[in-house]
């Protein structure tokens, strides 16, 4: 072996033994993971992928959230957005009211469907032990493991329960396609016995490395429009990906990742969905580790939840309060002093048209006009997206563009999806 891939392997060996001293421990989702040190030089965390966790409910689909596992395997499948020389995976427990046990767990490289490439399979353990428990109300990083991982590489990461775990903190529109067998089966690289499928993410609330880049991540903070809603399942086209993509394909991968919640609010707080974004940015922004810009996409359920209060489409979007346009902005100018404070940089988008969805009347788009001149002319935010103006159709500027509709007149499609993430200038992510 050449004398210098030895002393690499040296090297990294020695990073990999001071992180597993001192990293794999529950921490409050509010607080930055901890860094370690290697040789007198600070080795730093950067997510490389995320998900907002939510409360176990019903959700737009049916989930397993609220009956939980019992001898169960669960086999989720994420794509990084940047890569690094070695990496943890961090779960969440952060809406459990009881510890959560994981008996077994593992990390692969994705194959297809439930199967993962032989001779990938890795281990997670927490403090060297296969058998770890997350405290009721917090998340957990595992050890680190030394799988070297590249920008857009996909990952099959599978977890068992042996005992009940009751209501599970997930998320739950993950456009991605989840697995569950009955029994032990983190180590099968095959996926037969993964019968049964959901469209939810379960527990998984992180992917971090160890990168040579400096702290430059990118959080797409915002609602359904971030989280993906109406694009492709297992297509990866949510604007965060799209995102990710381009600055790959251009040579400067870096983080993005995508904490949106599908109908989460500014100012209101949801059993269905989410926290308000007021309340949650500390968890989901603040508490990723290399972040330096964030991108604020919200506001477009305040003005149109409002306006479903006189006939209810269903339970999942109560409460209906009528959000002022200066309590929005409020809200807005709440996010922007919360990055500013703790040195972000960051960035408004305004809200795409709305004009034939159910949220549009004369009294939601007057206020939709009034945040995105806020956003545009106001100064506050460090650059702006303006989305109203990309996504709009050439005919009628307050309707979505025709090629970029989904068909509601709300959400994008795929092709929408790649816009918005060509609309933004990449020299204003910092």
């Amino acid at each position: 072996m050449p004398s210098a891939t030895r002393r690499l392997l040296a090297v990294t060996a020695t990073i990999l033994a001071t992180l597993v001293a001192g990293t794999a421990a529950a921490f409050p989702t509010t607080a930055q993971p901890p860094a370690a040190t290697s040789h007198g030089r600070t080795t730093l965390w950067t997510a490389t992928w995320s998900a907002s966790p939510q409360r176990p409910s019903a959700g737009f689909a049916p989930n397993w959230s609220e009956q939980g596992f019992a001898r169960q395997t669960v086999r989720q499948i994420v794509r990084i957005s940047a890569g690094g020389k070695a990496a943890r995976v961090r779960l969440s427990n952060v809406y459990g009211t009881t510890p959560l046990t994981i008996a077994r767990a593992t990390i692969a490289r994705t194959s297809r469907g439930a199967a993962v490439e032989p001779g990938s399979l890795r281990h997670l353990t927490v403090h060297g032990k296969r058998t770890f428990t997350i405290p009721a109300r917090a998340e957990l990083a595992s050890d680190p493991m030394s799988l070297r991982l590249a920008a857009l590489d996909s990952f099959t990461i599978t977890l068992f329960v042996n005992q009940p775990t009751g209501p599970a903190t997930y998320h739950a529109q993950a456009l991605a396609t989840t697995y569950r067998a009955t029994g032990d089966h983190t180590a099968d690289t095959g996926g037969t016995a993964f019968t049964d499928t959901s469209q939810s993410w379960y527990y998984l609330s992180g992917v971090d490395v160890i990168s040579a880049a400096p702290r430059n991540g990118v959080v797409a903070f915002g609602d359904s429009l971030t989280d993906g809603a109406t694009s492709a399942t297992d297509a990866n086209n949510r604007y965060p990906d799209e995102l990710a993509e381009r600055l790959a394909s251009a040579g400067r991968p870096r983080p993005v990742l995508n904490q949106g919640i599908a109908g989460n609010r500014v100012t209101v707080d949801s059993a269905w969905f989410g926290d308000s974004a007021t309340s949650r940015f500390r968890r989901d922004v603040l508490g990723q580790p290399g972040v330096r810009t964030v991108l604020i996409l919200e506001g477009v359920n305040d003005l149109g939840i409002s306006e479903l209060a006189a006939s209810p489409p269903a339970p999942i979007f109560a409460p209906y309060p009528d959000v002022s346009i200066d309590k929005l902005i409020s809200g807005h100018r709440e996010l922007i002093r919360l990055a500013h404070t703790h040195g972000l940089r960051v960035i408004g988008a305004t809200l795409p048209p709305t004009k034939g969805s159910a949220y549009n009347t004369a009294r939601s788009e007057a206020k939709r006009e009034a945040l995105n001149t806020w956003i545009r002319g106001s100064g506050e935010y460090d650059a702006v997206v303006d989305l109203d103006r990309v996504m709009a159709s050439p005919s009628d500027s307050d309707r979505l563009n025709p090629a970029y509709d989904s068909g509601d007149h709300l959400h994008p499609n795929d092709a929408g999806y790649r816009a918005m993430a060509y609309a933004i200038n990449p020299a204003d992510l910092g």
